[in-house]
């Protein structure tokens, strides 16, 4: 288009895509930016997620929504939200989130789920993870096909409606992780924690550095950058843990953790 013509645009309740193959997976969707997944396929996702939780529980009201540090994240789930917000049902946004922060979410407030992430995948790509209330995760077997179906043949626009507020989880977050581990009595530990610039540098903080914890977490790469100017955050990758072993011996560590891109895994490595 010249510069001067006005932009493209689909409908609101319906996507210029009509193949989701290539992007709809076993257990999430995840594609590459701006080329097989944008704000109108995103949005139209959000539109028949809310159509489908809907028609299985007339009482669902709402659904939590988290994303990772990935420069498109915060636009696309903003996109999400406004499918979601235009067939009736609200949002709530927690921001910034790990993906087992989302699911903490979900399951806290009883609220169905979708966090924005393509975990450990490259910078260029992103994707949606989805759940039901309690965290039960939406796969092909389980929804994601009638999502993907839906939005192949055109959502239908909803009644609006919908609001979108924000709230805050992750000191709830952190308090309940570590009231799951009885501390009292354990010895003092040097952690050297690697979060290949994902969101372990928003939540680990929070979590391993709270009170009543012992530890001295040493970080590695706590700067949220979707660009990964150091490595992938891919811990299955051995290259991406170099730099983790190195710091470990060179601190006198007790331990290495290594986390993915939305810290949902994580690797450990030893004082040698």
């Amino acid at each position: 288009r010249h510069r001067d013509e006005p932009p493209l645009v689909a409908p609101i309740g319906f996507s210029v895509v009509t193949d989701l193959s290539g992007i709809v997976k076993a257990y999430d969707v995840r594609g590459v930016v701006g080329e097989e997944l944008d704000d109108a396929v995103v949005r139209n996702i959000g539109a028949a997620l809310a159509r489908l939780l809907r028609s299985e529980d007339a009482t669902t009201s709402a659904v939590v929504v988290g994303y990772d540090m990935r420069d498109s994240s915060p636009t696309l789930s903003a996109a999400f939200a406004e499918g979601v917000t235009g067939q009736g049902l609200d949002v709530v946004s927690i921001g910034l989130a790990s993906t087992d922060m989302l699911y903490y979410a979900s399951g806290v407030l009883e609220l169905p789920g979708a966090m924005f992430t393509a975990s450990h995948n490259p910078a260029r790509y992103n994707g949606i993870k989805l759940c039901r209330a309690g965290a039960s995760p939406i796969g092909q077997d389980t929804g994601l096909a009638a999502i993907r179906e839906a939005v192949e043949q055109g959502v239908p626009d909803g009644p609006g409606g919908g609001r979108v507020t924000e709230r805050n989880l992750l000191e709830d977050y952190a308090d309940y992780l570590r009231g799951l581990v009885d501390l009292a009595g354990t010895r003092p530990l040097k952690v050297v924690v690697d979060a290949g610039n994902g969101m372990a540098g928003h939540t680990v903080p929070a979590v391993l550095g709270g009170d009543g914890t012992d530890l001295d977490v040493v970080p590695l790469y706590f700067e949220l950058d979707g660009s990964f100017p150091n490595h992938e955050a891919n811990p299955l990758d051995p290259a991406n843990l170099v730099d983790l072993q190195k710091r470990v011996v060179a601190e006198g560590a007790d331990l290495g953790l290594a986390f993915d891109g939305d810290a949902d895994r994580c690797f450990v490595v030893d004082e040698r």
